[in-house]
């Protein structure tokens, strides 16, 4: 079985434009995090799905600069990118991630993983419903249940969110997900928004340099010694973008 991680990135955030590339710690935020990526047990391969767009070159040379397979694909059919990137280097898993968690945990990753396989799903997150930290999250599936999903998937608001398809339909998919013990949804570590970017740039900067492998825990404790931190950006709304377009498809009668 090859466990690919493909991870899907574009310079073209309306909300923060660029953000992949945003120095931390001297490197391009993307870069930081395929290296937490990278930390995984589980997988065997990371690759980086981009978009055909000249504004995205850059992401391909950094890909290239990190040694990492680059697939470039449709901008707006994430769907159709992301499958495509697996099946381009021979996936039967992939663990879908996106660009802009830069605090990804790798331990969090391999349980996702161990609990898909476990339960035998198609599909599995830890984000449906959330109890992890915004910008933990984290999808595996079968390569057949995304084929399936492009294959019968015709709306571009679906698509765009790649498996919302496959979430959608439980009468055709497996579906499961890991949960926290503690819920700590209303926590956010992903970067949308300028303030998400002062407030990793800050995590990083105080836990890196000691400990480049510190996990999500270590994240949580160093908040709570400093609880100002997270208010930094705590007005912004998890997933405010995909709740939108998922209820328009929804209220539009797409399956």
């Amino acid at each position: 079985m090859s466990i690919v991680a493909v991870l899907q990135a574009r310079t073209s955030s309306r909300r923060l434009p660029g953000k992949v590339l945003k120095p931390l710690l001297g490197e391009a935020m993307l870069a930081r995090q395929c290296e937490r990526i990278l930390q995984s047990r589980h997988i065997n391969q990371l690759v980086i799905a981009t978009s055909i767009e000249p504004s995205d070159d850059a992401i391909a040379a950094l890909a290239e600069k990190l040694g990492l397979p680059c697939y470039r694909g449709s901008l707006e059919d994430v769907l159709d990118r992301v499958l495509k990137a697996a099946q381009s280097v021979g996936a039967s898993t992939l663990v879908r991630l996106t660009g802009d968690c830069p605090l990804i945990d790798a331990g969090v990753i391999d349980q996702t993983i161990e609990f898909h396989q476990a339960a035998g799903n198609d599909y599995s997150c830890n984000c449906d419903p959330a109890t992890f930290p915004d910008g933990l999250d984290t999808e595996v599936c079968s390569i057949q249940a995304l084929e399936q999903a492009d294959r019968n998937c015709t709306d571009m608001t679906i698509r765009e969110h790649a498996t919302y398809f496959i979430r959608l339909h439980p009468e055709q998919f497996k579906l499961g997900t890991l949960t926290s013990p503690i819920d700590y949804s209303a926590l956010r570590w992903t970067v949308d928004e300028p303030e998400d970017f002062m407030l990793v740039e800050q995590v990083f900067n105080a836990l890196y340099p000691q400990n480049p492998k510190f996990s999500w825990l270590d994240v949580l404790a160093l908040l709570r010694q400093n609880p100002e931190w997270q208010t930094i950006n705590q007005h912004h709304i998890r997933n405010a973008g995909a709740q939108a377009a998922q209820a328009a498809a929804l209220a539009a009668g797409v399956r």
